[in-house]
């Protein structure tokens, strides 16, 4: 097994040693794959041997999109000793992203600024919610990654501010919660973040959590909104999403999976705790559950930090 990992390192890396450190040659079109903060700086080995931080570190939130930092070609997407990893090719020079879940496939072309994954956490050393490790290698080469972008808008900051941000970033979060109700009375059955699948057996991002509820349960709106989604869906089931608009300044929608049955229409408004569906077990499940998901300002979050 250690063999077969360190094979697949040495394909997605192409090659093996750090070499010499260089810079590289930003590009007008170079894109950041996340906006930041930037909590660990490139700190190559001198030697091979000698361990080191062969790329940068990038703060950002569970399920948030990662950006191609470059035009390319997609080297490899998977999994690498259970982390979701993708790599680019751009000719001489490759990047590295990880973990994440990855959103594209072997042999896709992608433009800079074009989504390759989902953000999950589970970084080694990672000092807040989640960090993106995003490395760079021209040959045999490894360069610093921010050497790539234009602007050098991402800034190191200390961990300790950095966890003082997502602290405040998760109070915000709170206040946002304030008026949400509880979907439906259960556990927590499977909490937000990676995990492996249970039916398809892969390790992929938990984008929600599962509440464990009996089938034919009722569910209730979380807060008071619009209908912008009902219909079934083959991975969540009968699926509904709420728009709950503008709320304490950021936008709030919640989305309700695996349900038996939902009795609304698109453009039907609900009311906080109203009655909107019951627990099922439909799509990818293995049993009665409510798969619950929160997004705000369009960025997947946990929301068992929403929950009373």
């Amino acid at each position: 097994m250690r063999k077969a990992i360190v094979l697949v390192l040495a394909v997605v890396l192409a090659g093996a040693g750090p070499g010499r450190v260089a810079q590289g040659d930003p590009g007008p079109s170079a894109q950041s794959p996340l906006p930041g903060p930037l909590t660990r700086r490139f700190d190559p080995p001198d030697q091979p041997w000698v361990s080191g931080h062969r790329g940068v570190d990038l703060a950002g939130d569970p399920g948030q999109p990662v950006l191609a930092a470059l035009d390319g070609v997609v080297h490899f997407a998977g999994q690498v000793a259970g982390r979701g990893l993708v790599s680019l090719d751009h000719g001489d020079l490759s990047t590295t992203y990880e973990p994440l879940e990855p959103l594209v496939q072997t042999g896709q072309t992608v433009a800079a600024g074009d989504v390759i994954g989902l953000l999950v956490p589970g970084h080694l050393g990672c000092s807040v919610l989640a960090c993106l490790h995003f490395g760079a290698r021209r040959g045999q080469t490894y360069i610093d990654p921010l050497s790539l972008l234009p602007d050098r808008q991402v800034r190191l900051i200390p961990a300790s501010a950095a966890q003082a941000a997502f602290q405040r970033q998760a109070e915000r979060a709170r206040l946002l919660a304030s008026g949400l109700r509880t979907p439906v009375q259960g556990q927590v059955s499977s909490p937000f973040g990676l995990r492996l699948h249970p039916i398809l057996g892969v390790w992929k991002l938990h984008d929600g959590i599962d509440l464990a509820a009996p089938c034919g349960a009722p569910l209730a709106a979380a807060q008071s909104g619009r209908v912008v989604q009902v219909g079934f869906d083959s991975a969540y089931g009968n699926r509904l999403l709420i728009d709950h608009g503008q709320v304490q300044g950021h936008h709030l929608v919640t989305g309700y999976n695996h349900a038996q049955a939902f009795d609304l229409a698109v453009g039907q408004t609900v009311t906080a705790g109203q009655t909107v569906g019951s627990v099922g077990s439909t799509g990818l499940s293995t049993g009665c559950h409510l798969h619950f998901q929160v997004w705000v300002d369009g960025r997947l979050v946990d929301p068992a930090q929403f929950l009373p």
